[in-house]
């Protein structure tokens, strides 16, 4: 056969094989991984990943504090003592702390698509019972189960970690959790006008408040229904379909177990993030009672106040994602852990202010807005880290940093909100003393490859060094570490401006045969 006649044979495979490859409206690195973040865009798979992730993390925050503005009327209805919502404030946190490991564990397996769905699923029947409750025990139970939603935050922030390349994770994470996290703001708002609705049609205080709990079941249904429909696990595909064709490892829990638990980084982020994070979820439990019974306020000013608080993650949590992002472009991984250690640190000064002006309602007010401010973008500078600690495990460990989170949301409203022990605004200057103490371990934390605050990276110390160790030599002969390396070889510049930037790989409306 003459060569003419071969070329076009052999064209012809090589067209077939781009075929195959996916094609992205959005810029992406050699991992497909989007290289820009175009917020109202849904470009599949990257953008409508995002904004699945967001809006069911959304809802189940607005399930877990449904209860929270409507809590002066509950009481009332089941003859609360102040015991009794204590120890419901902490039930809907604690439960949430193995189940957000679970939940690591599970993306890291099966993938963020179905376990995200899952978990919203199997919690949503709390929600609805929630309309049926007649004793304060019951009250506990289903703030304790509803408040498993929460761990879908992990397969959120993981979601994004799979989806952003890393110049952009920081955002990526940091949006996502932000306006997730808006949910425990917005309920404040939703749940007393959704109250009121009820009560004008009709119906009296003690079946409005009740019914009221339907909306956010609802929501929290469909946002399941539609991460099952339209929802993607990574670029390439689903985790089922890339393990059936041999394109992804399939791991071992095992060993995503143990990557995890050796890493001391992981630990420390834990440690940190229950005290930005944590605090967020504890004054989401106490703020609306505080304003109205420390200052006399009406119940709608009361969750307004409160609300004020939560809807500061529409701009504090994607500012500190933006904020790690920008401090990496300049000074690398060292840039990141200085900006979340700075501002966690501001936010305890400001949450012990906080509880000192208790004296003042405009003060109490204004220092609270500036505190929600500082805590929830040291949330968005905690998970522009998170990605870099390790990438067998990413799951596990993101489990483990937002179990942190619930551990400190449940010590804090254990030590002091839990009964009369201590005034609100005593507990809430004790909490911001804690603040301060507990993120001082940042300081520890060192990437050999890119060194800590104090200290530089080590001589000769390599990204793909750093992540090749979580792979055995024969592993990483079969090709298993090849994500990892992909991966490293985007994280260049965390090194600091001596490091090469990350350049778009692969461009718009191209495949990576075509480059």
């Amino acid at each position: 056969m003459a060569e003419g006649e071969l070329k076009p044979a052999a064209m012809q495979v090589e067209a077939a094989e781009a075929a195959s490859k996916p094609r992205f409206r959005m810029p992406v690195d050699s991992d497909n991984k989007a290289t820009e973040f175009w917020l109202f865009s849904f470009a599949r798979p990257h953008m409508s990943a995002f904004h699945l992730s967001w809006f069911s993390f959304f809802c189940c925050f607005l399930s877990t504090f449904a209860a929270p503005p409507l809590l002066p009327l509950i009481r009332d209805t089941l003859g609360l003592t102040a015991t009794d919502i204590g120890s419901a404030g902490i039930a809907s946190v604690s439960g949430a702390v193995f189940v957000r490991v679970a939940m690591g564990t599970a993306c890291d397996l099966v993938g963020p698509r179905l376990a995200s769905a899952s978990i919203i699923l199997i919690t949503t029947p709390a929600v609805y019972c929630s309309a049926i409750i007649d004793s304060p025990s019951s009250f506990l139970l289903v703030r304790f189960f509803t408040g498993f939603s929460l761990a879908s935050f992990v397969s959120t922030q993981f979601w994004m970690s799979s989806m952003f390349s890393p110049p952009k994770v920081g955002l990526a994470n940091g949006v996502a959790g932000g306006w997730g996290n808006l949910g425990g703001g917005a309920v404040q708002l939703i749940m007393p006008l959704v109250f009121e609705a009820i009560r004008k049609i009709g119906s009296t205080p003690f079946t409005a408040w009740r019914v009221a709990f339907f909306i956010p079941g609802l929501l929290q249904t469909l946002s399941a229904i539609a991460v099952l429909a339209f929802g993607q696990d990574m670029p390439d595909g689903n985790y089922r379909k890339l393990h059936k064709s041999g394109d992804m490892h399939k791991d071992s829990f095992g060993n995503v177990f143990r990557h995890a638990v050796t890493n001391y980084r992981a630990w420390i982020l834990s440690l940190t993030y229950g005290y930005c994070f944590g605090v967020e979820l504890a004054v989401d439990n106490i703020i609306a009672q505080y304003f109205y019974d420390r200052f006399g306020v009406k119940l709608s000013t009361a969750g307004f106040i409160a609300a004020s608080f939560g809807m500061a993650n529409i701009i504090s949590r994607p500012g500190g994602g933006l904020m790690s992002d920008w401090l990496s472009s300049q000074f690398g991984m060292r840039g990141r852990l200085w900006g979340l250690w700075v501002v966690q640190t501001i936010g305890g000064v400001l949450c012990v202010v906080l509880g000192a002006v208790d004296y003042s309602f405009g003060a109490s007010v204004a220092v609270m807005i500036l505190f929600s401010l500082f805590v929830q973008a040291a949330c968005g500078l905690t998970f522009g880290i998170v990605p870099f600690v390790s990438r067998r495990s990413l799951g596990l460990i993101s489990g483990m940093t937002g179990g942190g989170g619930n551990v400190g949301a449940v010590l804090t409203q254990l030590i002091f909100f839990h009964g009369s022990k201590y005034k609100t605004e005593t507990g809430i200057k004790y909490m911001g003393l804690m603040i301060i103490a507990c993120t001082l371990p940042i300081t520890l934390i060192n990437f050999p490859q890119w060194g800590g605050m104090f200290v530089g990276p080590q001589p000769g110390a390599t990204a793909e060094d750093y992540y090749n160790r979580e792979w055995t030599t024969h592993e990483s002969e079969k090709g298993f570490n090849t994500a990892s390396v992909r991966f490293a070889e985007n994280s260049v510049r965390e090194g600091g401006r001596s490091g090469s930037q990350s350049k778009h790989t692969v461009p718009v409306e191209s495949s990576p045969a075509d480059v």
